[in-house]
């Protein structure tokens, strides 16, 4: 015990010592290093003064190595047990790391501009409306307390699928004068309500006094794709309806590939927007089965490819990602996937699932020459750095359409229900 105080002690006279000495930089942020960290198999812990350490399990080693101007010295990194890594300096123990190993992870990033077709969950109200009726104008919907963004899902205990589902309860209400059960979805819970069709004036027909709705579709960007489990990520953000501005309930759909025709250029208070169609063949390429926060998530039918990055790459933990450099991966014209520059401005290491942990900013020549920097549509795009994929383009700032937010790989991967932290079965004795 009184050697290892005194190898400590000694440690402790060099690292002050080294500081003193004018590696105060460097040292600051090897001290910075958090006591807790994870790591996948074969992965590196990696600071800007390039301090690095190799992720190993049970007697594994890794060496670290700190420069600067004509000095260096050699830091040695060495596993105790499972769990523990030890830095060592000239022998010296300076500072213990619980590190996390994880089971070797990779997916295959995306880039593609794709379509995406929305089956709701029963019918959307989107917008009420009067029905000139012989005892005046009247919305028989709004009577009945439903309020935009509310869900129908069933009419006189039938379940309520797509809009023709209800044309015929509506005539049959409005003959015989006996009012509609019909059950509400709201935000805050369900409720039940009686609505009585009224007869309009001038085409004799008996309507609602409501806009409904019960599809919808959109352009973005592929993620990922899971090789193994074929589970893909898109678009890295929920999509809304554009009338009531609230997340779209899902029931199923369908994503298409997609065929980017034009781009209206981005500028200060102005968004860009990618203006592309559904290919032309319509080939249903995945299904869609939950629409978060996060972004859309299901399983495709086949594999895709890019052309740049086909085969899977390993991916970067929130508190792995650095600022500085990083590239993108999106389409531009026609369905062709290209690399472009951007700069991680800062990112966030998020301990929970939370959307926005990165700001970016777009550096390429050649994109902000196309675009003008993020532009709707682009949403998904996949953020690579240091040959891993960190996470997908967000958002973009309306007033700098050169930047915008990015969503950390590891809640997309998440959403996705695919496990990245599954240990290793077998440990290396």
């Amino acid at each position: 015990m009184k050697l290892e105080f005194l190898r400590r002690l000694i440690g402790g006279i060099l690292l002050v010592s080294l500081i003193l000495a004018g590696f105060c930089g460097p040292m600051q942020e090897y001290l910075a290093i958090p006591k807790n960290i994870t790591l996948f198999e074969g992965q590196k812990l990696e600071l800007e003064n390039s301090v690095a350490a190799n992720a190993g399990i049970n007697g594994g080693e890794g060496n670290v190595k700190i420069a600067q101007a004509r000095h260096a010295m050699k830091l040695e990194g060495k596993w105790q047990g499972n769990d523990e890594m030890v830095l060592d300096l000239a022998g010296f123990p300076i500072k213990k790391v619980d590190v996390n190993v994880l089971k070797d992870f990779k997916v295959v990033p995306g880039g593609q501009s794709i379509g995406v077709k929305l089956n709701t969950v029963g019918v959307l109200v989107v917008g009420h409306h009067q029905v000139d009726a012989s005892e005046g104008k009247v919305s028989p919907g709004e009577t009945a307390g439903i309020k935009v963004g509310d869900i129908i899902t069933e009419i006189n205990g039938t379940q309520i699928d797509k809009m023709a589902d209800v044309a015929p309860f509506v005539q049959q209400a409005g003959e015989g004068g006996k009012p509609m059960d019909i059950v509400i979805k709201r935000e805050s819970g369900k409720f039940n309500t009686k609505l009585q069709p009224k007869k309009d004036k001038q085409d004799s027909t008996y309507k609602l006094g409501l806009y409904i709705r019960d599809s919808a579709a959109g352009i973005g960007t592929m993620t990922f794709f899971h090789p193994q489990s074929k589970k893909y990520g898109a678009l890295g953000h929920v999509i809304s309806d554009m009338d009531t501005k609230k997340p779209i309930v899902v029931e199923d759909g369908q994503i298409v590939r997609s065929t980017v025709t034009s781009i209206e250029k981005g500028a200060n208070g102005n968004p860009g927007e990618k203006l592309a169609r559904f290919s032309s063949d319509r080939e249903v390429i995945g299904n869609i089965k939950r629409n978060s926060p996060f972004g859309i998530f299901g399983a495709l039918n086949r594999n895709m490819e890019n052309g740049i990055y086909d085969k899977p790459m390993p991916i970067a933990l929130s508190h792995q990602v650095k600022e500085g450099p990083a590239k993108i991966l999106t389409v531009v014209d026609n369905d062709e996937v290209k690399l472009f520059d951007i700069q991680i401005v800062s990112t966030i290491p998020q301990k929970f699932p939370a959307t926005k942990g990165m700001v970016i900013k777009v550096t390429d020549p050649k994109l902000l020459e196309k675009t003008g920097g993020i532009v709707q549509g682009m949403s998904g795009s996949p953020i690579i750095q240091n040959g891993k994929l960190i996470g997908a383009v967000t958002h973009v700032f309306v007033n700098d359409p050169t930047s915008g937010y990015g969503v950390h790989i590891e809640w997309m991967l998440n959403e996705a229900e695919i496990n990245i932290y599954e240990k290793p079965k077998q440990q290396a004795s």
